[in-house]
């Protein structure tokens, strides 16, 4: 026999036979039926010997180390012995047969068995697949939508390229026209001249000429060309361009439909994403108008500065005092958390329902997560002014230096907060923002510019992602030229821009590339200062006096 597989046979532990049909629970040794008899005359011990199927079945006492459970307390919902019974912990507790007990758990088992194959993981696998199928039809929709807006594409540029085909060929003629005119002339003009120099000719030898008949018979044909021919001015064509309306090319183009996701089971819905994912524009008001005032609960004693959504529903604020306020759009006050330097927080935004804020005194930028302040950074040498959340949760953090003699923008890892980019100067060096002690915040738009009103340079800055300067605004035009001081700083989700014009109570918005829209100059706007807007785009204003903020509806 090979040894390898004779180890690999289950033996009687007391005559060596092959197969043994029984086994002891207590000594955890295989018997044959003949071998029982024996091993239960032992004395030294109990046992519990049980067909070999259903060896494991017996259960030692965790307190009578040396008895077998055979019973199961049902409060307790532990094995016990005979002698647990009688014990203050099981008393007036139900007692049940333990291996009746394990008969009712298997049959517990046998039924969630019975419920897991049948029927949740067929289920399960019915809505894994449903998924994959509408993961399929996603992807087959989206082909198809693509393709119909190829062919849209396709078909407005024929009717642009028709437009241009016609126009041009209308140039055309239009040149033709004129040319005829100029070269019918110009063969006259030539002709005349061919004329008048033969005449020149003509009379120069009559001058050095002795014949007097010829002299005698001349007769002047000055006359006949002292008559110019006219100058003809020509009125050349012009092109009357209309401005491109974007909403009425929108309309025209078609948008896509919003989305949402039902549970046909619960009947919770997952609505379509912010309005910046689907192409269409939305029109502005022409009257704006206040849909509430919410008091923020500061003091005759203090001003308001910055304000930012923690939802639709809640706003956080913050003065020139330590406290920053969690209020709802009730003006019931939520909650309060005081600056670790226990001085005004310099500015103030939310990030995954977290309130982020610049600590000017502590040179520190701080956020409130799990109800502990943690340090997002603290750089040497410089203090920390204001501060938003960009698209990929990086930290943007407007700074100056301790001399006031350098400003920069610094972009923060979300992750482990490390310094990744640092715009400062233009291409030529020279410094992007105004230096000293000067309000400047800061605003990421949706195309990744990042806005900077600056106080100082009474202006708004505008940089792409890589911190190329864009542009620079300056207010909108005007006949008389105005002082335009912005202070706060934000934008939607049609990437237009709104700023704060502190000393002329209002709100200008203006295209992502500097194109002045409006101003909202007629809500009672009064000192404005912070601005944010909710997922609606709803706009929020923190007026620095009243200590009020307004929201305003200013689109359609």
């Amino acid at each position: 026999m090979d040894e390898r597989w004779a180890q690999d046979v289950v033996r009687c532990h007391l005559c060596d036979i092959s197969g043994p049909t029984m086994y002891c629970d207590i000594c955890q040794i295989h018997l044959c039926k003949e071998c029982v008899g024996e091993h239960l005359s032992s004395e030294f011990k109990d046992h519990k010997v049980v067909p070999y199927k259903m060896r494991g079945s017996t259960v030692k006492c965790q307190k009578h180390s040396s008895k077998i459970c055979e019973l199961h307390c049902v409060q307790c919902d532990i094995p016990i012995c005979a002698t647990c019974v009688s014990l203050e912990d099981h008393k007036d507790h139900r007692i049940v047969e333990f291996l009746k007990h394990i008969e009712n758990k298997k049959e517990a088992i046998r039924r969630d068995l019975t419920e897991f194959e049948l029927s949740i993981y067929p289920k399960y696998k019915e809505i894994a697949s449903y998924i994959s199928v509408q993961k399929g039809n996603i992807n087959t929709n989206s082909k198809k939508l693509t393709t119909a807006l190829d062919k849209q594409k396709e078909d407005l540029q024929k009717e642009i390229d028709d437009i241009l085909r016609k126009l041009k060929s209308a140039l055309d003629k239009i040149d033709s026209r004129y040319l005829a005119v100029l070269n019918r002339q110009e063969d006259e003009i030539a002709q005349t001249i061919s004329k008048i120099t033969q005449n020149i000719d003509n009379l120069n030898i009559l001058l050095n000429s002795n014949d007097a008949s010829l002299v005698s018979a001349y007769k002047s044909m000055n006359a006949e060309f002292r008559s110019l021919p006219p100058k003809l001015t020509i009125s050349l064509p012009s092109l009357t361009s209309q401005k491109i309306n974007k909403e009425q090319l929108y309309q025209q183009f078609g948008s896509l439909s919003a989305f949402c996701i039902t549970s046909d089971d619960s009947g919770y819905t997952i609505d379509s994403p912010d309005a910046e994912t689907l192409p269409s524009e939305r029109s502005l008001l022409d009257e704006p108008r206040i849909i509430t005032e919410i008091k923020t609960e500061y003091d005759d004693n203090n001003e308001l500065y910055s304000v930012s959504c923690l939802s639709d529903d809640y706003i956080w604020t913050s003065g020139n005092e330590k406290i920053m306020k969690l209020v709802s759009l009730q003006g019931k006050l939520v909650k309060e958390i005081e600056t670790n330097s226990r001085t005004r927080p310099g500015d103030i935004t939310v990030t995954n329902g977290y309130l982020v804020y610049t600590d000017y005194n502590e040179r520190a930028v701080n956020i409130l997560k799990n109800k502990k302040l943690n340090r997002v950074a603290r750089p040497q040498g410089w203090r920390p002014r204001s501060v938003c959340i960009s698209s990929t949760g990086d930290y943007l953090v407007v700074m100056d230096s301790d001399d006031y003699q350098q400003v920069k923008i610094v972009r923060y890892s979300s992750s482990d907060f490390k310094e990744k980019q640092c715009i400062q100067s233009n291409d030529n060096g020279e410094p992007l923002y105004s230096l000293g002690d000067f309000s400047k915040y800061i605003s990421e738009n949706k195309n990744l510019d990042i806005c900077v009103a600056d106080y100082g340079a009474a202006a708004v800055v505008v940089v792409n992602q890589a911190g190329k300067l864009r542009f620079t605004y300056t207010g909108p035009p005007s006949t008389i030229k105005e002082s335009f001081c912005p202070v706060g700083i934000t934008t939607d989700s049609q990437s237009r821009i709104l700023t704060a014009d502190y000393w002329n109570n209002r709100i200008h918005i203006f295209e992502q590339d500097g194109q002045f829209l409006r101003c909202i100059d007629d809500c009672d706007i009064q000192r404005p200062w912070g601005l944010c807007v909710d997922s609606k785009d709803n706009l929020f204003v923190a007026e620095c006096k009243t200590r009020k903020v307004k929201k305003i509806q200013y689109y359609v």
